[in-house]
Formats: C-alpha cells, structure tokens, sequence
C-alpha cells in the first residue's frame, strides 16, 4: 500500500478506525509535482534483525506508519550557476567602487582649483596695478597742460594718444576719467571722421575636444563666486560708476572684482590716481577679462583630467587583478564546497589547493580541504561503524532465531530449556551490544558540549583501586598496586567521569588476563608537561602485530576461558577515543620476558598535565 504524499495513516492492532491528519494544500501540491525517488527494498537475508521482526509480529498486529518520503532538493544550485555565469562579481564591483572613490576624492579637489584661481586673480590684479602705475605716470609727464592761471590739468590729446598707445600692446582696457568724473579718454574708441569707433577685441580661436572640452565647461561653473556684483557699462561713462575710479580720484590706488551677466567671466579692474607732483589730476582705471585665467585654470583641468583617466585605467585594472586574485579562488572555494555539500557521501569532491598562495584565502583554502577530510573520514567511519554494528548483531540475532525455530520444534523440555538459555544469553548479548553501541555513538557529542573541570589523577586513581580491592569476586583476584608521584600534583583538565571510564576499562582488562593471585601495577607520574600513567598486568600478553587492532571497534581478544559474548569489543575503541578528545594518547605494548616471550601488557595514557587553580 502506497501512502499518499502528506497524509499519515496509524493502524493499530484490534482497531478498525483509520485516523487521517488533513494535509497541507500548498505542501501536497509540491510534493505531487516531484516525483518519489525509487527505494531499493532491503534483502531479508541480509538483514537478520529484520527477518526476525517481519517474522516475530504477526500481520495484523503491526503497527503501520506510513509518511511522505523525505529527499534533498538543490535549493542552492541556482544561486551557485548564477554565481559562475555573473560576469563582475559583486566582489569585484566593491573593490572597483572603492578604488575609485579613492581616485575621485584628490581628484575632485584638483579640479574644483578654487585657490588656485583666486591665486591667478591676485596675480592679475597686480599687473594691472603695475601697468597703471606706469601708464599713470607716463601721463603724468606727457600729458599735461599749464593754465595762464598757472594751474596743471590734463592735456586730453595727447593723454588719449598716450592711452591708445600703450593699451594696444598689453590686451588691457585703458580709461581715463577727469577730476570731474568725465571720461577723458578710452581705448576701445577711437575718434575719426567726426565719429567714434568702438574696439571689440575677440578671443582667439580654439580647438575644442569633443569629449573633455563640454566636461571643463561643466566643471568651470563649479568654484564661481556668485557673490560678486556684475559689471554694467553705462552708454555715457562716469567715474562714480565704478567704486575703484573714485577711490583713485582721492588718491587711493584701488582693484575691483565683477562678472558679466552673459557668461560669468571675470571682469578685473585697477584704478590708479595720475598725479603731478602728489596732485591728483585725474584717475586711470584698466580693466581685463579673466579669459587668461580661465584658460590657465582650464589647462590644468585637463592635465588633472588626463591624469585622471591614466589613474583610473591603471586603477581599474589593478583592481580587477586584486578582484581577481581573491573573487576568482573564492568562487572555486565555493564551487567546489556546493560540490561536497551536493554529492556527500556519494562521490569524492577535492577541495581546491591554495595554500601556496600564503595569503587568507590560502588559509581558507586549507581550512576547506581539513574540514573535507575531516568530514569525509567522519562519514567513512559512520558507513564503517554501521556495518559493524550489523555484522555483530547479526551473530547473536541468527543464534537468537536459530534458538527459537528449534525450540518449536523440539518436544523434550530439557533440550527446551537448554534453547531457552541459549536466548537468554543471546538477548543480554543484545542488550550489551546495544548499550556500548548507544554509548560510542553519543559519546562524540557528548566529548564536545561537555564543560572540563580539573581532574586530580591520583585521588582518582586511588579510588579506583579501592573499589577494585573492595569488589574484588574471590581471593585469588589480582592485587592492585599504585605507584603514583603525589608530590607532582597529577591535575588535568577534564571530564572526571569519562577518564574514570578509561581507567576502570583498562583495570578491568588487567584483571582479567591477569592469572590468579597476580599482580596489577597501576603508576602515574609526571613527565615534563605530561602526566604518564601505566596499567601493566601479568597476563599472557597482547598478540603479535594486533597492538593497534586492540583500539579497532569490536576488536575481541579474551581469555580461552571466559564466556563467550562477555564483551562486546568497544571498551578499548571507546577509551582512545576519550583520550585523544583530551588531546592525549593511548598506546599498548607487551613487558619483554625471557626467551622472547612477553610477562604481560602494557597500557600507556599520555594527558597534558594542567596546573591546578588550588
């Protein structure tokens, strides 16, 4: 009978109601739309335990439980194929983003050159206040005139001229204003024919790129003062337009800063007073558009740029070898993890090699490959412990079977009884097996919750003997003799419990391969920073080439005339296993005798010491 994905079916024994729990809609039509996996049913011949149950339970009274078959989907399969077909990886994007922020920010403070320009603009106020003092002076000797009162004043002619003249050479607006506030003179007109000519001096041509040039005209707007006042040009002049040419007509040598309202270009002016003998007889004012500090500060916009664009490339190509250098082994890393995540325990995936690298992702790469190992030896071990397990109760259970199928056929109670001891002893083999199995599969997580304390050897130890020499079955039962270093302070860091179970499996082993009247020699002392304890018995020894085997689980050596079953081989494979979760180690060895023939085994437990609190 097939049970239906989501539904769960009990059938009791005498019952003849079914009980149904409704289904989940949403999780039911998932499950319809993925197929089952095919189970391979198990041979019954393989399976003892199984037989016997199938056998031992009559059909109608089973208890059924029937549930939905539970499967692994890839839930991250398409996050790992979207992984490998993104063409920058998000990695790679963080790192070009950053380094290019770092490129940007100096850059942007090169291109915003807003003391720089202001440091143009002082430069250029200055050689207009030096080419006024000079032009002011030249008028000052050339153009003046001697009234019949014996007054001086301007000579306009030959000031216009004068002004005309040396204007001409220097791409400078030269203006002359009278004490009155008159405008005298102006070179940008020149008086012929009974007109005035106005002189409109245009910049020279330029070569504009057509990807930099519109990217400096964006960038140019960026440090203007807009604070400034705007240059206006009334059509009849007069010195009290302008702030800078009243200052010189007191005497007072004075600069102005304005902008034109068409473009926002710089309009500087130098008002010097032209003085004869420290009388001010009219005031000189020059004026120059800032077209050569545009074109300074925009030369050096496009140097910054091109450096710029040459960073940015070299940036941009480191950064994808460093993006590379850590996103590409990375995504193998993780590539190769959804391979071992995917097909655990069903094929062999190797985790990447990077630790030549030297760097953390090479670290990473060897942490990978350890846990893989690790996992892998983990699994290994499972799939060995599992087929140990079956194999050692496969022994008892045909035994157990073998038992009951003849004791239904026998009719003589004595044979009957005899059967029945025999499943007697298979049972509590069952129930021993079972118990020592329960306690070496939990023992790994209980080793690592567990919460160590300090744990003094020799008090332990000593209590040990005791209850061995207390509990000890006959008189001939060996005597334990301690030899322990008390002086030392034998503390480790520890769980008690479980090194009492150590030690109690190792004294028990002495005992019994130790012959009657025997002795037991149980020493601890302390060996650098390693406390040294030795069980030795005085058996017939450990069997040659079987001194590692003795540690495998289920391994059984036992005296030819203790019962068979007794143990269930995992005292031993339990015990190293504590040890080495206290970063300690357990070997045997046999006591040399004479002739070559060993006086008895010998058992070796190495643990870090650790200093007592106390």
């Amino acid at each position: 009978m097939r049970a239906e994905p989501g539904w769960e079916t009990a059938i009791a024994k005498g019952e003849d109601a079914k009980e149904e729990v409704a289904p989940d809609e949403e999780k039911l039509a998932r499950d319809m739309e993925t197929p089952e996996p095919e189970i391979d049913q198990p041979d019954p011949g393989e399976s003892p335990l199984l037989c016997a149950s199938r056998e031992a339970i009559p059909a109608e009274s089973r208890t059924e439980i029937k549930r939905p078959v539970i499967f692994h989907r890839p839930r991250h399969r398409r996050a790992a194929n979207s992984a490998r077909t993104r063409l920058i990886s998000p990695l790679t994007r963080k790192v070009l983003a950053v380094n290019f922020i770092a490129v940007l920010i100096p850059v942007a403070g090169f291109l915003s050159l807003g003391q720089y320009r202001d440091s143009l603009i002082e430069t250029e106020l200055d050689a207009l206040k030096t080419q006024g003092e000079v032009f002011a002076g030249a008028i000052g000797e050339g153009a003046i005139a001697t009234t019949l009162s014996g007054d001086q004043i301007l000579d306009i002619p030959p000031a216009q001229q004068i002004v005309r003249r040396l204007s001409e050479s220097n791409a400078v607006r030269a203006r002359l204003f009278l004490p009155d506030g008159d405008l005298a003179a102006d070179s940008r007109l020149l008086v012929a024919g009974g007109g005035v000519i106005h002189i409109q001096v245009l910049p020279p041509p330029s070569h504009r790129e057509p990807f930099l040039d519109p990217i400096i005209d964006m960038l140019d707007w960026l440090p203007r003062r807009y604070d400034l006042p705007f240059y206006r040009e009334a059509p009849m002049q007069n010195a009290a337009d302008y702030e800078e040419a009243m200052g010189a007509l007191r005497g007072e040598t004075t600069n102005a800063l304005r902008l034109t309202k068409q473009n926002g270009d710089y309009i500087l002016s130098v008002a010097v007073p032209v003085q004869r003998y420290r009388q001010v007889l009219g005031a000189l004012m020059l004026s120059k558009n800032g077209d050569d500090i545009n074109r300074a500060v925009r030369s050096l916009r496009l140097v910054v740029l091109q450096v710029f664009g040459g960073a940015l490339l070299v940036t941009t190509l480191l950064s994808l070898y460093l993006a590379g250098t850590i996103a590409r082994p990375v995504r193998r890393l993780a590539e190769a993890a959804e391979n071992v995540r995917r097909d655990i325990g069903r094929h062999s995936h190797t985790i990447p090699d990077l630790t030549g690298r030297g760097d953390e992702i090479g670290d990473l790469s060897g942490s990978f490959r350890a846990m893989t190992q690790e996992l892998q030896a983990q699994l290994d071990a499972i799939e060995r412990f599992a087929a140990d397990v079956s194999h050692e109760m496969k022994n008892p259970l045909t035994s157990l079977r073998s038992a009951v199928e003849t004791a239904a056929r026998v009719k003589d109670q004595k044979k009957q009884r005899q059967l029945l001891a025999i499943v007697q002893d298979d049972v509590r083999r069952l129930d021993r097996l079972i118990t020592d199995i329960a306690d070496a599969s939990r023992l790994d997580a209980e080793l690592s919750r567990a919460q160590s304390s300090q744990v003094d050897l020799a008090t332990m130890l000593t209590t040990l003997a005791d209850m061995h020499q207390t509990t000890a079955s006959s008189k001939n039962a060996p005597e334990l003799i301690l030899d322990i270093d008390r002086k030392s302070g034998l503390t480790v860091s520890g769980m008690e419990d479980r090194l009492v179970q150590v030690f109690h499996n190792l004294i028990g082993n002495a005992a019994s391969f130790s012959p009657p009247g025997g002795n037991i020699r149980l020493a601890a002392r302390l060996d650098g920073d390693v406390i040294e304890t030795v069980v030795e018995d005085e058996g017939p020894g450990l069997p040659e080439g079987k001194l590692e085997a003795i540690f495998d689980r289920f391994y059984s050596e036992r005296p030819s005339d203790e019962k068979f079953g007794t143990h269930s081989g995992l005292g031993l494979s339990i015990s190293k296993q504590i040890v080495e979760a206290h970063r300690g180690t357990i070997r045997a060895e046999n006591i040399p005798g004479p002739a070559g023939r060993p006086t008895g085994a010998r058992f070796i437990v190495r643990l870090p010491f650790s200093y007592s609190e106390i």
